[in-house]
């Protein structure tokens, strides 16, 4: 089968790699959509022989396939998996992430922060969803509502995913205005739940494109940071107020900063977006404003199950984020595209 791997330095390869066979705890999918994930770029931008390790990560040392949003149909299932939990023909996606399967984080669906054993991200340490098939632990697989496509099954598994998590997180209502920084995938994801959820959302990006979008989705207010007062625009929405959460995608300082200020006494700032730093004065920005600042890494299994029912109950129309759709021969243009973080989601379609 072919799959798609990053070079660095922005260079795609799509390379030759065996079928996958299932080992006794294992599935096969067949892959349908592989979503396209604004932390793809972190990998894609990286300098050559950066590898895993300027994640965190553990190092593979072997060609990796990228893609960890993926959504398909179980074609083979490891002699020892309960069928319960697969068959083969299911609609699944997964939870891109294994660790130990004992602690007590990943026995809570927190495999992501496994402190026993080196974690495995699938589409980073790990061969991922931009390929024909992907070979994943039983464990790893949530079954895929009929009334959810593939693509939104790859939204879930990722982007959407991680929005729903930041605003449970938050404990949103429909009490709150929340600001959302940054209009990328991820953010435009959670202006789409947050209106879901009934509250007011208003929509920061730089880009005209994308801050059109969020009106689309239903955002009350949209408001471009590169103006001279990005905090004095949401106080003045807000009647000088500030926003009761706020949320940063972006992974820029400036932007983590003027969330924070922006942020109402009591309020509640979520920070999402990969990479960079946060520097406040602690006094003023956070002691005395009760504020509470909090980190949101993507999702546990249940969560991701949760936004899955979210989606389908409220009926939130998740397919609407993708803008370009591509097979896996276009993967150089697919993502020089998505570099240019100027439009909506992208996803290889299989």
């Amino acid at each position: 089968m072919r799959g798609i791997i990053f070079n660095g330095d922005c260079e795609v390869e799509i390379m030759e790699f065996p079928d996958p066979s299932p080992g006794p705890d294992d599935v096969v999918l067949e892959m349908k959509a592989s979503g396209m994930c604004g932390s793809d770029l972190h990998q894609y931008r990286r300098q050559k022989g950066g590898g895993a390790a300027a994640t965190g990560l553990p190092v593979n040392l072997e060609p990796v396939i990228v893609g960890h949003e993926p959504a398909g149909v179980i074609v083979a299932v490891g002699a020892a998996v309960d069928k319960r939990r697969a068959q083969v023909g299911q609609r699944v996606m997964v939870h891109h992430y294994q660790g130990c399967n004992a602690c007590n984080e990943c026995r809570s669906g927190w495999t992501q922060l496994c402190q026993e054993v080196p974690i495995q991200v699938y589409g980073n340490n790990a061969h991922g969803g931009h390929a024909r098939y992907l070979k994943v632990p039983a464990n790893t697989v949530l079954p895929l509502d009929e009334a959810l496509s593939f693509t939104a099954g790859a939204a879930i598994s990722c982007g959407t995913g991680t929005a729903y998590g930041a605003l449970m997180r938050a404990n949103l209502s429909g009490r709150d205005t929340i600001a959302i920084f940054g209009q990328g995938p991820v953010g435009l994801s959670a202006t789409q739940l947050a209106v879901a959820m009934g509250a007011r959302v208003i929509a920061l990006d730089i880009s005209a494109e994308r801050l059109a979008r969020a009106t689309e989705f239903g955002a009350w207010a949209t408001v471009d940071p590169r103006s001279n007062d990005v905090v004095g625009q949401v106080r003045e929405l807000t009647k000088g107020r500030g926003v009761d959460v706020a949320l940063d995608t972006s992974s820029s300082p400036d932007a983590r900063i003027a969330a924070i200020r922006a942020s109402k006494v009591w309020g509640t700032m979520v920070c999402v977006g990969e990479g960079g730093d946060l520097r406040i004065d602690v006094s003023p920005d956070l002691l005395r404003r009760q504020l509470t600042v909090i980190g949101s890494w993507t999702f546990s299994t249940i969560g991701q199950a949760e936004c899955a029912r979210f989606v389908v109950e409220r009926k939130v129309d998740v397919d609407a984020l993708f803008t370009d759709r591509w097979s896996l021969e276009q993967a150089d243009e697919a993502y020089r595209a998505f570099n240019r973080q100027t439009g909506g989601k992208g996803v290889f379609l299989m």
